[in-house]
């Protein structure tokens, strides 16, 4: 998967434009309209779609401003399965994303789109 762009609200993946929150793997688009139990906050129930894929790093995309959070559960959890966790800005986990695919790391990004 390549990420053309990243904006506030806006996602473009493999030529595809996507306008909700998204989980995306190196290889292909895993949620295209993720969304949490709580808006803002994720929790375990949350990433059962990212724990599916088995990869060895996930990244969360914050926001534009960093507003998302992750909950400590979620990191333990990801943790006892041996995966890295990276959060960042959305604009900043997009670019960790790519690098990382680059790299031949097994990824996922889950990136909330706005604030």
């Amino acid at each position: 998967m390549q990420i053309q762009s990243y904006s506030f609200g806006r996602i473009c993946i493999d030529g595809v434009e996507y306008s909700n929150d998204v989980i995306v793997s190196q290889d292909y688009v895993i949620n295209p309209k993720w969304w949490r139990k709580e808006g803002h906050n994720v929790h375990p129930e949350d990433i059962e779609d990212i724990i599916r894929a088995n990869p060895e790093v996930v990244v969360f995309g914050m926001g534009s401003s960093g507003i998302m959070r992750v909950s400590k559960p979620v990191i333990e959890i990801l943790r006892e399965r041996n995966i890295d966790v990276i959060q960042q800005l959305t604009r900043e986990a997009v670019q960790t994303f790519t690098k990382l695919a680059k790299e031949g790391k097994k990824v996922v990004l889950a990136a909330h789109l706005t604030c």
